[in-house]
């Protein structure tokens, strides 16, 4: 098996960002910027393939990485990402122990402030856990992403019309499709400190987003897991908003999920019966 890496990049220079990232596998570099190219080059013997595209969304990056994909085992990263030596054996001997998997979630180090989890033992990820996860810890079998043809969503994450979210969704999606997915107490890289290009603090539109996030998520169960949201996370995210104000803020997100969901559906029909 080989395992690809599938970067989301901006306006990155590939060849430095292969080498800041310490890429020891195959990649795909989806780097948005001004206009398109291609280009290809050698590290560590390992073949590594650029495509430049003036197409802003990560969710879109992702998407365009998977159809662009020939490893066998396809491993999401951002441009901040750097590996560990050795991942990529990392990775194979986890699928090597459990043949059954479609895709293991993975450690990858953040700063504390940003640390949504923390994998201590191996186990599986049901639906009501997936959504702590980022896209970043997600390696996954490619013949079965293709198989089920999952796509990341081009509604959340950063560039898109809701901050984030795009890979709870994805990872629920597939667990919706039927796909086995487990968890590895393994390390294989961490997240280079700086800003974040979405996050900008516990405010008016964080919760509103979020708000819309849930009801992808979690359909008529949105409103009380908000405020479960809210009542497990209280001390970090309500130093700005109140409990009632940030609740407010999200059920406005919510009411707001259930039209771009109205949106899509008839969308769906409207191109099923074209």
């Amino acid at each position: 098996m080989r395992v690809e890496v599938l970067v989301a990049a901006m306006f990155q220079e590939p060849e430095a960002l292969a080498e800041k990232m310490r890429l020891a596998t195959e990649a795909v570099i989806i780097n948005q910027c001004d206009g398109r190219s291609y280009t290809e080059f050698e590290r560590k013997g390992r073949k590594i393939r650029c495509i430049s595209v003036p197409e802003r969304g990560v969710g879109k990056s992702r998407n365009r990485a998977v159809s662009e994909a020939q490893g066998d085992i396809c491993l999401f990263a951002d441009e901040d990402i750097i590996y560990e030596d050795g991942y990529e054996e990392k990775i194979l001997s986890e699928f090597r122990r459990n043949p059954q998997a479609d895709m293991i979630v993975f450690n990858v180090e953040v700063e504390e402030s940003r640390r949504t989890y923390h994998i201590a033992k191996r186990g599986r990820v049901r639906f009501y856990n997936c959504g702590r996860y980022g896209a970043v810890s997600f390696a996954v079998r490619r013949d079965r992403l293709l198989q089920a043809r999952a796509r990341f969503s081009e509604l959340f994450g950063g560039g898109a019309k809701y901050s984030s979210g795009e890979d709870s969704l994805f990872i629920k999606e597939l667990l919706d499709r039927g796909f086995r997915v487990y968890t590895a107490p393994v390390n294989i890289g961490r997240e280079e400190a700086g800003e974040s290009t979405w996050f900008s603090g516990y405010h008016d539109k964080f919760f509103f987003d979020r708000g819309v996030l849930y009801t992808f998520l979690y359909g008529r169960l949105a409103r009380p897991m908000a405020l479960r949201f809210l009542f497990a996370h209280r001390k970090k995210l309500l130093g700005e908003k109140t409990f009632p104000e940030a609740y407010r803020q999200m059920k406005n997100g919510i009411r707001q999920g259930r039209k771009e969901l109205a949106a899509e559906e008839k969308g769906a029909q409207s191109g099923g019966t074209a």
